[in-house]
């Protein structure tokens, strides 16, 4: 009785934020004892107004939140225990404490906390947009793991900042859960990411269109607890550009270069410290730091994101990582039928970020990157480290398609011709990007004695049934050009072809010359045509494939252990789950209608992307069919089913 009037004692000084026992004698206070040291706002200038509202913060680069916004009735919906762990919290730690939806929304004040709000501008498709800044994300500081570093801690959804302009500060459920289960997921492929450590909601309500109709809705207000060892962006280094000669508009600090060079002084010291103790030479240390951030936090992210079939939506440079992390998950993408020209964000109708885009895009931010870091950076050496961020990123891309082919023994100049071709064939076939190259490991090993178009037949059976029907290829290849701006170029060709020939040339009009072609040809044949040639294109690619496999035995191997290790690197660089739009709006329906258990085993599945316990086998009886209940799916790879075609993402 003794123990339980203490516990009962414990949670009523605990619900009014006092400490009466020791932390293990009563409810969990781990929460109250983070090692906060929030370095970066005694760094960097910080804006102590008082002023009320969206304003212009110039000569900061943070601003003090002075006023909390409590969610009402918070509550979890899920918590990852891997990114908690960051902050050396256990699920007990969380679960434990009564107020811990409070504490980790934004609601209440963690001890040791400095509530704030980064100051940063961008180009946002293409045009400078002046300031931006953290407009519905709180910094809450920094915490010193003694296990893991330094992680600095924010809630995203907590309310108005200096930086909202004419929003509300506030995220939904929906948005909210993409970017929880997405970065943890992104995490789980290896791919540098910010983290997402819970996702709480509440009963306060704000009006959306999710949609893009017109027709605004109540969503329930939900808040992310995100993170990073830093949020700094390439954004955060365009407050100090002057007038943009397009948008008319300038950074809030502009020409504050001594501000910029502390901001850089920060960045260097505290996230790339070899670089830092490597050089003594000011310009030296700052062309280490920018040909770093080229090669290893932009060249190597944007390689991984191809080689998933990941589309981020809003490449914009408020977006890009200083650190190389994939950051802010708004209308992102995982591919499933391959096409180049994919694009996830609905609101991006001319596809400057489409799939194929996005490596030349980054190249694009880093150039606006060194124009704002401007004196600080040798110009022409700048030119020279951006003129080698293609090559750059080719090789990492290789050598990860490499591996997903199980080239692990050695590398052939015809290689990149192999990868090529082959996404060429996924393409034109309508193959489901993720499925065929898990499948691929199951292209028998040429061994002696067992070679030709019976041995390849089952596994390109397998792959057959993950491309597209006639029917599907019809849809995709359908030009995306008004009817009057296809039927103005046609008439060009007639009656006008050299000024036809100057227009084809242009890529927006030659990729619909390349639809119109291909939807000719599938006007002009059937299913039974389309899945014959099908089928003999991908034999034709297998067995090419085969011979390459054969010559990774060069006679001197131990070929069992060529074969094991091929397998291995195959099964742990492909995945067999990814976060499909599809199955990230099953878990989104069921949490609106208050079931969170499916956000929960998502967040398990995706924590384990390479395993296949949460899949359906691939040459199952119903790999390929609609095996759904009440509108859920019963396994998490299987291509989407004809309702995720409505699915919109902007």
């Amino acid at each position: 009785s003794f123990i339980f009037i203490s516990r009962l004692l414990c949670f009523y000084f605990e619900a009014f934020g006092y400490i009466f026992m020791e932390p293990s004698r009563c409810v969990s206070t781990a929460l109250k004892r983070l090692p906060f040291n929030n370095t970066a706002l005694k760094k960097l200038p910080v804006d102590d107004s008082e002023e009320p509202g969206s304003r212009t913060v110039p000569a900061a680069c943070y601003s003090r939140i002075r006023t909390l916004q409590p969610l009402i009735r918070p509550t979890f919906v899920a918590q990852s225990l891997s990114a908690l762990a960051l902050l050396d919290l256990s699920e007990r730690d969380v679960l434990s404490n009564p107020l811990a939806p409070e504490y980790l929304s934004g609601s209440r004040l963690l001890p040791g906390s400095e509530p704030a709000a980064h100051c940063y501008s961008g180009h946002q498709f293409g045009l400078f947009a002046g300031q931006l800044g953290d407009g519905a994300v709180m910094y809450l500081g920094e915490v010193e793991s003694g296990t893991h570093g330094r992680w600095e801690i924010q809630v995203k959804g907590a309310g108005v900042t200096p930086y909202s302009r004419d929003g509300d500060g506030r995220k939904v459920l929906r948005s909210s859960i993409r970017e929880f289960l997405c970065s943890e997921a992104m995490a789980a492929l290896g791919i540098p990411s910010t983290r997402a450590a819970s996702l709480v909601t509440s009963d306060l309500y704000v009006t959306r269109d999710p949609l893009n109709s017109g027709r605004r809705i109540p969503e329930r207000c939900s808040v992310v607890l995100r993170l990073a060892p830093s949020f700094i962006r390439f954004g955060s280094f365009e407050i100090f550009l002057g007038r943009d000669d397009f948008s008319g508009l300038q950074g809030p600090s502009a020409g504050r270069h001594d501000i910029r060079a502390q901001l850089l002084d920060y960045v260097i010291e505290a996230f790339y410290p070899y670089i830092q103790q490597t050089h003594s030479n000011r310009k030296d240390r700052n062309m280490a730091f920018f040909r770093e951030v080229r090669t290893r936090q932009t060249a190597k992210l944007v390689a991984q994101w191809q080689c998933v079939g990941f589309c981020h939506g809003v490449l914009n440079t408020d977006n890009m990582s200083i650190l190389g992390l994939t950051l802010d998950y708004g209308p992102f993408g995982f591919m499933d039928r391959f096409d180049p020209d994919f694009v996830c964000n609905n609101s991006d109708k001319r596809g400057r970020y489409s799939y194929q885009a996005q490596p030349s895009m980054c190249r694009w931010n880093l150039a606006r990157l060194a124009e704002a870091l401007d004196s600080e950076l040798d110009a022409a050496e700048a030119g020279a480290v951006l003129d080698q961020f293609m090559p750059t990123y080719e090789a990492f891309y290789l050598c990860i398609m490499r591996k997903k082919l199980g080239l692990v023994g050695k590398e052939e100049p015809e290689d990149s011709e192999l990868i090529s071709d082959l996404l060429r064939l996924m393409h034109n076939t309508g193959a489901d990007f993720t499925n065929t190259f898990r499948l691929l490991s199951r292209v028998p090993w040429p061994d002696e004695g067992h070679s030709g178009r019976a041995t390849v037949e089952p596994v390109v059976h397998l792959i057959l049934e993950q491309c597209a029907s006639i029917e599907e290829l019809k849809v995709a290849n359908k030009p995306t050009m008004e009817d009057r701006e296809l039927a103005m170029i046609l008439s060009m060709a007639q009656t006008n072809p050299v000024m036809f020939g100057m227009v084809a040339d242009r890529p927006a009009v030659s990729q619909q010359l390349e639809l119109m072609g291909r939807l000719k040809e599938l006007l002009e044949t059937d299913e039974d045509e389309l899945k014959k040639k099908q089928r003999g294109d991908w034999i034709c690619w297998v067995s090419r494939y085969r011979r390459r496999l054969a010559r990774e035995c060069d006679g001197t191997g131990d070929l069992s252990l060529i074969k094991k290790e091929r397998l291995s690197v195959m099964n742990s660089t492909n995945p067999s789950v990814v976060l499909r739009n599809y199955i990230a709006q099953n878990a989104i329906q069921a949490a609106e209608n208050g079931d969170f258990s499916e956000v929960n085993t998502l967040l398990k599945v995706l924590e384990n992307p390479y395993s296949d316990a949460f899949a359906e086998p691939l040459d199952g009886p119903n790999a390929c069919g609609e095996k759904e209940q009440n509108n859920r799916i019963l396994a998490y790879n299987r291509k989407p089913p004809a309702w995720a075609q409505t699915i919109c993402i902007t």
